[in-house]
């Protein structure tokens, strides 16, 4: 499995028969291959994102099943759902269905180990205390995941996009092989976060290792928190680097060295405010990461405090 970022116009075709899956970026509507989503948040700087290509190596087959997109080959099962919130009573309801069309695929296909997913839905922030909506988005989440056990959860991501009651955009990766879940020894496992972040935790690993040639680690969305409180609030540069601090523990505590580094990663840099943008290029680029390595964009972070997130993969080539 190679993941990178690939530079085409919108109107290009998915192409390859190794193709796994494209992830686009921006305001376009995606084609009719099953293999592309287009996740609607655009670049800071207003320029064109380049595509992320997922390729395996084998054959892709890909197809439809109702309102869920598949595609699969190499060992592995993608899968993309775009849910119409109005038609579930809001983000808890629209994940509750999400997830449960998702589970409902890895069985079907057979793919029984998932791996990642990433979720980009509207107003993440809005509503008081439980009634906010990435709350309700994660009760949802994990009522649809119904007795998922929390040793298994996939790595993930959850984004607010900037759509006005805009769609909540689903879409994840199984395995047929089992991969390793990777804790942060810095921060407090998600899953078990105390009752002040919700009714429910977030129900997420921090990443997947998973054991190709080289191996890849699969990052989840990762901010500036140490155990489970918000670090540096206010402070941009300093989540900045806290946040790359966690990545290089992620890196080091999977065993693929120690820090993320080299050209092994491609990355997705969510910033909440444009003008904070230049302040997280200059720690990543002083920590070496190459700009064709990462894409910024515009999207609102899970906790209202937080001014920016970073996932994505890296290889231990």
């Amino acid at each position: 499995m190679k993941v990178g970022y690939e530079t085409a116009p919108a109107s290009v075709p998915v192409s390859g028969h190794d193709v796994l899956a494209v992830i686009g970026f921006g305001s376009h509507a995606a084609g009719a291959d099953p293999r592309e989503v287009v996740v609607p948040l655009d670049t800071l700087d207003g320029s064109v994102a380049p595509r992320e290509v997922w390729r395996v190596e084998g054959e892709v087959s890909h197809g439809r099943d109702g309102d869920m997109a598949w595609s699969e080959g190499g060992g592995y099962l993608f899968l993309s759902m775009r849910v119409d919130e109005s038609r579930h009573d809001g983000p808890e309801g629209a994940a509750d269905y999400a997830y449960r069309r998702l589970l409902e695929g890895v069985r079907r296909h057979d793919y029984p180990h998932l791996l990642r997913a990433w979720n980009y839905l509207a107003a993440i922030n809005e509503g008081d205390g439980d009634a906010e909506r990435y709350r309700r988005f994660s009760i949802g989440r994990t009522r649809g995941m119904g007795a998922w056990p929390a040793e298994r959860l996939p790595a993930a991501t959850a984004i607010g996009h900037l759509v006005k009651d805009g769609d909540l955009f689903v879409y994840a990766l199984a395995a047929r092989r089992s991969a390793h879940p990777v804790e942060n020894p810095r921060q407090v496992s998600a899953y078990r976060y105390p009752r002040q972040y919700g009714p429910v935790p977030p129900s997420f690993a921090r990443a997947m290792r998973v054991d190709t040639q080289p191996p890849t680690l699969l990052i989840s969305g990762t901010a500036s928190v140490v155990g489970h409180a918000t670090a540096h609030v206010g402070d941009a540069a300093a989540q900045s680097a806290e946040t790359l601090r966690n990545l290089d523990t992620l890196v080091q505590t999977a065993g693929l060295g120690d820090r993320l580094r080299g050209r092994g990663a491609c990355l997705k840099a969510y910033v909440r405010h444009r003008e904070d943008a230049p302040v997280l290029r200059a720690v990543l680029d002083s920590a070496g990461l190459l700009p064709e390595q990462v894409v910024f964009l515009q999207g609102d972070i899970c906790r209202s405090e937080l001014l920016l997130e970073i996932d994505g993969s890296f290889s231990g080539a």
